[in-house]
């Protein structure tokens, strides 16, 4: 199993949530109906219901009849919507995503969730990316926007992914990176402004590697040998460590995820919509389809794999390993109730670098599956 996956599933469980019932307060002849209705033969056009197991067909059924389409032009079931081959490009996609979802066990009203974030034109949000750091062309079609903690185990697996959609979709895919340091996590703040202080000197990925790939060891002197090791103006990164403008950086990029709704990190947008993380089953190849799907619907044909692409540099060679991953999901389902913040002048600011001002609070956890 790949570790990413593995490590969300993991998550998944400890979070919460479940895969109880989502049909409480339904009366007998309703569900009598429903019932009766998902028997029905459904063959929708292009829709491949076979690999399902009965089970599975009568709940893929019930629900693809009564969820509505996701074009608010277009008033009527997805069903209803392939069979009678209504203009609503999404229709079939938002069917297959539905079969997927079903397939993995996913509860109906995460289903129900994930449709609405991935195609509801409502769900789409503006996101201000001037001056973030970023991976691929400024004017790439597709932009994918994440928030992530230094210090977050699963931010460290979700490197390797975004890394390969660069690679994978050459000139169609940006990356744009934005600065979430929890509460919980005392190195956060440091690791932060040590990346924006790299970022000045026009080495943010630099450092983004080398942060991510430390394990977790974030101390004072680890970001300076970082610092040292990219051959970095130390003087003037240690100055700019403790800046106003670093602090308002930091500050801004929070702020955003919080009107966004950030419940933990890491939180992916694409294009303007939430990636629901929770739901994917393998996060590389669910999010290929997701922005093949997006540059599609955009009248765009997705660049095709370039020679020798494999995706992932192979999960198991990301900067945490299977052993090492158990341990930190452990470490998270000891803090999952609420980890208090830290008092103020908590250890891990980096020496010579006195914040100008307290980090704004956060979540607690990282990463927390909306529910």
């Amino acid at each position: 199993m790949r570790v990413l996956g593995l490590a969300l599933t993991l998550l998944w469980a400890l979070s919460g949530a479940g895969c109880g019932s989502t049909d409480d307060g339904k009366t007998v002849a309703s569900a009598e109906a429903s019932a009766a209705a998902a028997q029905k033969p459904l063959a929708l056009p292009g829709i491949d219901t076979g690999p399902l197991t009965p089970r599975e067909k009568r709940e893929f059924t019930a629900q693809v009849r009564e969820q509505l389409a996701p074009c608010p032009e277009v008033p009527v079931s997805l069903a209803q919507c392939l069979e009678e081959k209504r203009p609503c490009a999404a229709c079939k996609p938002a069917a297959e995503m539905l079969l997927r979802m079903v397939q993995r066990g996913v509860p109906k009203k995460d289903r129900e969730e994930t449709i609405q974030l991935r195609f509801d034109p409502k769900a789409k949000k503006e996101i201000d990316v001037t001056g973030s750091p970023a991976k691929g062309p400024d004017d790439a079609p597709i932009t994918v926007v994440e928030w992530a903690d230094f210090e977050c185990p699963f931010c460290q697996l979700m490197v390797p992914v975004l890394d390969s959609l660069v690679e994978r979709f050459p000139g169609q895919v940006r990356v744009v990176f934005k600065f979430y340091p929890l509460s919980s996590h005392k190195n956060g703040e440091p690791a932060a402004r040590a990346a924006v202080a790299a970022q000045n000197q026009g080495k943010f990925w630099e450092a983004h590697a080398k942060l991510f790939g430390s394990l977790g060891k974030l101390e004072a002197t680890d970001l300076a040998a970082i610092a040292k090791g990219l051959e970095l103006d130390v003087p003037r990164w240690r100055a700019d460590l403790g800046t106003e403008e670093t602090t308002q950086r930091i500050k801004k990029d929070r702020e955003l995820a919080d009107t966004l709704g950030l419940e933990g990190t890491p939180m992916i947008f694409i294009d303007g919509r939430e990636v629901p993380l929770e739901s994917l089953s393998d996060p590389f190849v669910d999010l290929e389809s997701w922005i093949s799907l997006d540059l599609e619907m955009k009248g765009l044909k997705p660049a095709p794999k370039p020679a020798g692409f494999t995706g992932p540099r192979s999960l198991e060679q990301a900067p945490v390993s299977n052993a090492e991953l158990e341990a930190l999901v452990k470490q998270l389902a000891s803090s999952m109730p609420s980890a208090p913040p830290p008092p103020s002048g908590a250890p891990g600011a980096v020496p010579s670098a006195a914040p100008s001002a307290a980090p704004s609070a956060a979540p607690s956890a990282s990463p927390a599956p909306r529910k």
